[in-house]
């Protein structure tokens, strides 16, 4: 499996940015019509997730919501001040796979794949990883 970086600036200490057609920018780079795609996130302070991409008030939600469970200030020991962010990014995970069919990503039809910023702004990378056929 071939590796890409893809690079993401972020613009808030909180943000959703969909970077579906970046990841689909990455599969188209290989030519492979069967097989799985993989986003890797090499930071402790973001994430990853699918979600729907078709209303942004449910990435406000999502963000609103993560803050009630995870607020950012609490009964954390962490020195740097970023506990919040490092416990959101856990909640949401760190790698995704999408199958790739016919050379397209398998997602809903109301589905994106988001970086999940918890500690920016930043400028970031995801790892694309690409098998199949």
């Amino acid at each position: 499996m071939k590796w890409t970086k893809v690079e993401i600036s972020t613009r808030s200490r909180t943000e959703f940015v969909d970077i579906t057609n970046k990841v689909s920018d990455e599969l188209k780079k290989t030519g492979v019509l069967n097989g799985t795609c993989n986003v890797y996130m090499p930071h402790t302070t973001a994430g990853l997730t699918i979600n729907e991409n078709a209303d942004p008030d449910v990435t406000r939600d999502l963000l609103a919501g993560l803050t009630r469970l995870v607020p950012v200030r609490g009964d954390y020991r962490h020195a740097e001040g970023n506990s919040d962010a490092h416990i959101k990014a856990s909640l949401m995970g760190f790698s995704l796979m999408v199958p790739v069919i016919d050379g397209h990503l398998a997602l809903g039809t109301w589905q994106g794949i988001y970086f999940c910023e918890f500690d920016g702004p930043r400028n970031r990378q995801v790892l694309v990883g690409v098998s199949g056929e």
